[in-house]
């Protein structure tokens, strides 16, 4: 059960990833490569290697691969949450009846 507990965190931390990828993103850069070759950019994929790692960690520890699917479909709530704080993109009634679903669907997986 503990290493669900990090294997959410990394989740979280994923999420994060992707604000920092799109915070890249959002910046014009001159030379094409800069875009890719920015301290957002890789940061965020640098984030995204570690909770990669963090999680095969967590499997070697137990933690089954269908767990970790179903933990990892918590980003869908994560990724819209942090955009709205960060970006203050909206959640239109769709999304929030989507991630209401997905969240219900772990809830009973878990179960």
């Amino acid at each position: 059960m503990k290493y669900a507990w990090i294997a959410l965190v990394m989740v979280f931390l994923s999420a994060c990833a992707q604000m920092l990828l799109k915070q890249g993103a959002r910046k014009g850069y001159k030379p094409w490569w800069r875009q890719y070759m920015n301290g957002w950019v890789i940061g965020g994929y640098t984030l995204l290697f570690g909770a990669m790692i963090a999680n095969i960690w967590c499997m070697s520890k137990g933690l089954q691969l269908k767990e970790l699917s179903i933990i990892e479909s918590v980003s869908y709530l994560f990724v819209p949450c942090l955009s709205w704080c960060f970006f203050r993109e909206r959640i239109n009634r769709r999304k929030a009846l989507a991630i209401t679903i997905i969240i219900l669907g772990v809830i009973v997986f878990f179960l």
